[in-house]
C-alpha cells in the first residue's frame, strides 16, 4: 500500500471519528449541563437521545406517507420537533421527581436508571423491538470528494455542522444570557442567588429540559449514521459520562475537546484493531490520564 493511500485512509478514518465526535460533543453538551452544572447523575439521558431519533422516523414516515412532495425540507424541521419534544420531556421528568432528589446523588442515579428501563420498555412497546431507520432527503445521500480516492459522507458534513452551531448556541445562552447568568449564579452560590431573587428551582427545571432537549438534537444527528433501536441511547451514556468526566465536570470546553480526543482516539485504532480492542485502548488511555490528573482535562474555578 503506498504512502498516498495510507493517507487517504487515515484521513477518511479521521473524518469518521469527526461524526463519532459529533454524537459524543451533542450527547456531552446535554449531559455536561446537566451533570456539570447541576450535579444530577442523569441515567437516562441516552433515552431522551432516543426520542429524538424516533421522532425523526415518525417524521419520515408522516411526511413520506401524507406529504411526499415535503421530503426535501422535512428533516430540518424535524430537528427541531425533536429538541421540542425531548426538551417537554426533560422538564415533565424534572417537575415529576428529579426535583426531589437534589444533593441526593445515588437515590438520583438509581431512580433515572430505572426511568431509563421504563422509557426502554415505552419504546419497546410503541415502536417494537426491531430497529428502524428514515427515509433521509436526498441531498443527505451521497459523498463529497475533494481529491481522488478520498470520498467525504455529506450526512457527516451535516451533522459536523449541526453539532457547531449547537455548540455555539449553548455557549453563547450560557455566556452571554440572562438564563445563563443565572445558572451560573447558581452554582457558584446557591443560597445567595436564591437571596437575590434569582428563582434557583426553575433555573434547575429549565437547565435539566435544555440539557435533554440537546440530548434529542443528538439522536435527531445520530438517524443520519446508524439505526434506531429502544437501547440505542443507552448505548452511548458511558461514552456520553465518560465525555463529560474526562473533560472536566463543569467544563464546556473540556467537553469539546476530551468529545473529539475520544472519538478520533477509537476511530483511528479502529483501522489497526477490531472495533473492542479500539474501545479497549481509548478506555485504557482514559483512565491512565484521569489516574494523574483526576479532576479532568478543564478545571472550571467555582466559588464554593
Amino acid at each position: 500500500m503506498s504512502f498516498s493511500e495510507m493517507f487517504n485512509i487515515g484521513l477518511m478514518q479521521g473524518f469518521a471519528g469527526l461524526s463519532l465526535f459529533s454524537v459524543l460533543l451533542l450527547m456531552g453538551l446535554g449531559l455536561a449541563i446537566i451533570f456539570g452544572q447541576m450535579g444530577v447523575i442523569n441515567m437516562a439521558h441516552g433515552e431522551f437521545m432516543t426520542i429524538g431519533a424516533y421522532t425523526i422516523f415518525l417524521m419520515s414516515s408522516l411526511t413520506e406517507t401524507f406529504a411526499p412532495g415535503l421530503m426535501r425540507v422535512y428533516f430540518p424541521v424535524a430537528i427541531v420537533i425533536a429538541f421540542g419534544l425531548a426538551f417537554a420531556a426533560g422538564w415533565l421528568v424534572e417537575w415529576a421527581f428529579i426535583r426531589h432528589l437534589y444533593r441526593r446523588p445515588l437515590d438520583t442515579l438509581l431512580a433515572t436508571w430505572g426511568l431509563s428501563l421504563g422509557m426502554q420498555q415505552i419504546f419497546r412497546s410503541t415502536f417494537g423491538a426491531k430497529e428502524v431507520s428514515p427515509t433521509l432527503p436526498e441531498w443527505l445521500m451521497g459523498s463529497w470528494s475533494p481529491a481522488p480516492g478520498i470520498d467525504i459522507p455529506i450526512n457527516g458534513l451535516f451533522v459536523l455542522t449541526l453539532t457547531f452551531i449547537v455548540t455555539a448556541g449553548v455557549l453563547l445562552a450560557l455566556y452571554r444570557s440572562r438564563w445563563g447568568l443565572r445558572v451560573r449564579a447558581t452554582v457558584s452560590n446557591r443560597a445567595m442567588a436564591n437571596a437575590t431573587g434569582i428563582n434557583t428551582r426553575q433555573v434547575d427545571r429549565m437547565t435539566f429540559a435544555i440539557g435533554c432537549g440537546v440530548a434529542g438534537i443528538a439522536g435527531a444527528a445520530f438517524t443520519t449514521i446508524g439505526s434506531t433501536g429502544p437501547t440505542s441511547g443507552s448505548l452511548y451514556i458511558v461514552d456520553a459520562f465518560l465525555v463529560v468526566t474526562f473533560g472536566g465536570a463543569a467544563s464546556l470546553l473540556g467537553t469539546i475537546a476530551s468529545a473529539f480526543g475520544i472519538a478520533q482516539t477509537q476511530s483511528i485504532a479502529e483501522f489497526f484493531m477490531t472495533g473492542s480492542m479500539a474501545k479497549v485502548l481509548t478506555l485504557m488511555t482514559v483512565v491512565i490520564i484521569l489516574m494523574l490528573r483526576p479532576q479532568g482535562l478543564f478545571v472550571a474555578k467555582v466559588r464554593r
